[in-house]
């Protein structure tokens, strides 16, 4: 997350800085911190959970998804009883051959392949028990970074759309910038623009809070405590398969976040979430 106000330039910047270039603090210590063991956490979350998925590669709609002759996605084999078994994945009435990826792969019938899982061999135990302990350190990680945002301005500073930024004029300006591939140089460069503060709001305010209660309605010991999630997901079922969808969104946002990431510069990115220092192109923005 751009932080660009808590620290002066220092001397290693000046250094840094040349002729056309300009080095800013971007990161604190903080951001960096919970952005590295988020990456950790998301990534064996979203490995584990697979794993977990793969012990039932179904999903439905409903309270109990009694109806399941009529699953919303599944991926299974056409007969695992055949030496070479076909993979299928079965999308609403829509039939696709994915064999060698889902359904089946590696000679094996398994919804997702083994290297997509946490432990990559089966086992669910294994799989869940991780899953649960990387949930909670994933919250736990997500409320130090809520709160230290809080206490220095970084959300209000950073996150949230200016007035400038809300125009509906401004907002395609970025969207197409965005599909021409410019990126902002000088001033404009140092902070985010509004798709970038609208994808993680997006994320922070609504799919991880999403993702953290509809797993916790699949939990019966949860739902004995809180049955009103039940109620609220549309049971169990359905919040499985919200849940899925969430962690889908979430990938899908991943993915957007390391092609802009290649795109702006591999290293200066990096590089400012491991120091906090990034470089700027001096100037206005074409």
């Amino acid at each position: 997350m751009t932080d660009t106000t808590l620290a002066p330039p220092t001397a290693a910047d000046a250094r840094a800085a040349r002729p056309g270039r300009e080095v800013i603090y971007r990161h604190t210590r903080v951001v960096r911190l919970t952005h590295w063991i988020n990456v950790l956490c998301i990534s064996l979350l979203l490995m584990s959970g697979l794993q977990i998925f793969n012990a039932h590669p179904q999903l439905y709609w409903g309270q109990t998804g009694a109806d399941f002759d009529r699953p919303i996605i599944a991926m299974v084999a056409d007969d695992w009883r055949k030496p070479h078994p076909r993979g299928l994945t079965h999308i609403g009435g829509m039939t696709l051959d994915t064999t060698g990826v889902l359904g089946v792969s590696g000679g094996e019938v398994r919804g997702f392949p083994a290297w997509a899982t946490f432990p990559g061999q089966r086992n669910l135990a294994v799989g869940r028990n991780w899953h649960f302990f990387l949930a909670w350190l994933f919250v736990g990680n997500g409320l130090v970074y809520l709160l230290a945002g809080i206490a220095n301005g970084h959300l209000r500073r950073d996150l949230a759309p200016t007035r400038e930024q809300l125009k509906p004029s401004h907002i395609w300006r970025d969207i197409v910038d965005h599909i021409r591939l410019k990126h902002p140089t000088g001033e404009a460069a140092k902070r985010y623009n509004v798709l970038q503060k609208f994808a993680y709001l997006s994320v922070i305010a609504v799919l991880l809070p999403m993702m953290v209660l509809t797993g916790l309605t699949m939990s019966p010991g949860f739902d004995a405590f809180a049955p009103a999630l039940l109620d609220l997901f549309g049971g169990r079922q359905s919040a499985r398969t919200l849940h899925f969808i969430c962690a889908n969104l979430i990938v899908l946002f991943i993915v957007v976040h390391v092609v802009e990431v290649i795109l702006a510069g591999v290293f200066n990115e990096i590089g400012s979430m491991i120091t906090g220092r990034y470089a700027i192109k001096t100037g206005d923005h074409p």
